[in-house]
């Protein structure tokens, strides 16, 4: 099954800050903020989340549709690293005025980060319309995760007119979005992904009780964290998944990516939600472990034996057939 994932694509400034931010925040200050943290060390990669979704739909032996718009830097080393790794780049809208998305974060010892987002070339991607896409491209699934909101929108309605399964992952976006649109960012999803916060942000922006958001969507994935995530199926069946266990840590940016990108690969390929669960998290700590969301690989023969160890020789067997 071929998935279009329309969302940012960026360029990542990932930065270390060798401390905590948590002892610099004064609670009974934080109106009068004023702070600047010196930071050990600047990596600038690719990044964004149509980007790294693709980018590991690709790794996995997939060949994700990317939909997103970027500037004339794209090609200079993001499109070709891609295209080497399976991802279609043949929608990628390239502006002739605006500059590739920048994302810039700090992250600290705890793991705690603080980052803006500039759009850039981003606000264009209202204008690429998935009818158009569909009629020169095959796809069974779009993903519909943080984009221009207004491109968020527009795909949305447009999978619900012309019957395309989409996945709604509003994420970072929902702290901008209000209640009505945040409503018709999930309405008719074949797949809710949301983090542990964005799902009761999600709950309180909305109004809408769990109940009635699972009258309107399929599948809901919330990650954890580190406690896992938690799956629940269209009949209310509740299923819970643990974390493969890291290595090391270097850098969470883009694990919530990753998460998605093993989640939908496995169960568009068959695997039950649980196996999906379990290749989803194999893929967020690969990431975890990775200084840039789309340095790593897949090692299938360390994959298995990671997977075996985190969740038993069954599921590492059933997991290594879409591999």
């Amino acid at each position: 099954m071929t998935i279009a994932v329309s969302a940012s694509i960026a360029t990542d400034h990932l930065m270390r800050f060798p401390g905590r931010f948590a002892d610099a925040l004064l609670a009974d200050q934080l109106e009068h903020v004023s702070l600047s943290f010196l930071v050990d060390d600047l990596q600038i990669r690719r990044g964004g989340v149509a980007g790294n979704i693709a980018y590991a739909i690709g790794q996995l032996g997939g060949n994700p549709l990317l939909v997103g718009a970027v500037g004339a830097d794209f090609a200079e080393s993001y499109r070709g690293k891609l295209e080497a790794g399976g991802v279609d780049c043949s929608a990628v809208r390239i502006s002739e005025s605006a500059h590739t998305a920048r994302f810039v974060c700090t992250t600290d010892d705890d793991m705690a980060q603080i980052a803006s987002f500039y759009p850039g070339a981003m606000s264009e991607s209202r204008d690429i319309g998935i009818g158009e896409l569909a009629e020169k491209h095959e796809f069974d699934l779009v993903l519909v995760g943080a984009n221009d909101p207004e491109a968020m929108l527009r795909h949305t309605t447009e999978c619900r007119e012309l019957g395309i399964r989409f996945a709604a992952d509003p994420s970072q976006q929902l702290a901008r979005l209000d209640g009505d649109q945040a409503v018709q960012l999930i309405d008719g999803a074949d797949y809710l992904f949301t983090n542990r916060y964005e799902w009761a942000l999600l709950l309180q922006k909305t109004g809408l009780t769990e109940e009635e958001v699972a009258a309107r969507v399929g599948i809901r994935v919330t990650t954890l964290g580190g406690d896992g995530v938690l799956v629940v199926d269209r009949d209310g069946t509740t299923i819970e998944v643990g974390v493969v266990p890291e290595n090391t840590k270097v850098e969470p940016t883009g694990v919530g990516d990753a998460f998605r990108a093993g989640f939908l690969t496995g169960h568009t390929a068959g695997l039950s939600l649980e196996r999906s669960a379990q290749l989803g998290s194999l893929v967020a700590v690969l990431v975890l472990e990775t200084m840039g969301t789309q340095e790593w690989a897949l090692d299938k023969v360390d994959a298995v034996e990671r997977l075996t160890k985190a969740y038993g020789p069954e599921a590492a067997a059933d997991i290594e057939r879409v591999l």
